[in-house]
């Protein structure tokens, strides 16, 4: 199965992204900071979020079946704020929609 796991380079995120290989799920993850180190080296594809341009969003969860979404803000930063996320949040449950994506799980926690 192919899984599409937001933020694997994150603390959930990363716990949810590498049990999934183990388990031979194909997966990729969504992220912000392309400038880290893939962790999980060829195991997991990375790829942008790609927020502003949906149709590159679509096409990154294209044959997906699952997507875990662990893409939250508690509170504004300096570089984004929680209004920008839950307007984020939308574009990419649109995007999973559009590419067919069957189920999403979602992920919110608070330390």
């Amino acid at each position: 199965m192919r899984v599409v796991v937001t933020g694997a380079f994150g603390y959930s995120g990363h716990y949810i992204a590498q049990r999934l290989p183990a388990d031979k799920h194909k997966v990729l993850t969504l992220t912000n900071p392309l400038s880290r180190a893939n962790p999980f080296g060829d195991r997991i594809s990375v790829v942008p979020f790609n927020f502003d341009r949906p149709g590159l969003l679509v096409q990154s969860l294209q044959g997906a079946e699952v997507l875990i979404n662990t893409y939250w803000v508690r509170f504004d930063h300096k570089l984004f704020t929680y209004a920008e996320a839950v307007a984020n949040t939308r574009v990419l449950f649109d995007a999973a929609k559009s590419a067919g994506v069957r189920r999403i799980v979602h992920v919110s926690m608070t330390p």
